[in-house]
């Protein structure tokens, strides 16, 4: 089950994943995603601080900001990816990976952060285009 690496095999990992996703379609008749989650995070977090403005938004009538089975999903995906990592020895806190370091430099933490979160935007705006 592990990889060379001392992480998961991708194939293993792969082919659960996939019955996962089987799984949720089979049992609880729905497919699973993240985008929508996140948007709901943002609705959750706003009402913090104006309730009456999300009430307000056309979006959060479509949209309604809840913890559901998909909130709850995400939250899954964060866990179970910690103690897989933690469990197969692979974990590292580090703020920039080593194939990034090897090309850009190790100091280049800010340039880094940088180009993750447009990378998350351009994913996230797509996803959220496709209805995802």
């Amino acid at each position: 089950m592990k990889h060379q690496d001392g992480g998961w095999s991708p194939y293993v990992a792969g082919g659960l994943s996939g019955l996962v996703g089987v799984f949720s379609v089979w049992f609880a008749g729905q497919y699973f995603g993240a985008s929508t989650s996140f948007v709901r995070t943002a609705g959750l977090i706003e009402q913090l601080f104006g309730p009456e403005r999300v009430a307000r938004m056309d979006y959060f009538i479509n949209v309604v900001p809840r913890i559901d089975w998909q909130w709850m999903f995400v939250v899954g995906i964060f866990l179970g990816s910690m103690i897989s990592a933690l469990t197969s020895g692979s974990f590292k806190l580090q703020a920039v990976p080593d194939m990034w370091a090897a090309r850009f430099g190790a100091q280049s933490t800010g340039r880094r952060a940088m180009v993750a979160f447009a990378g998350g935007v351009v994913a996230m705006f797509g996803a959220r285009m496709a209805d995802g």
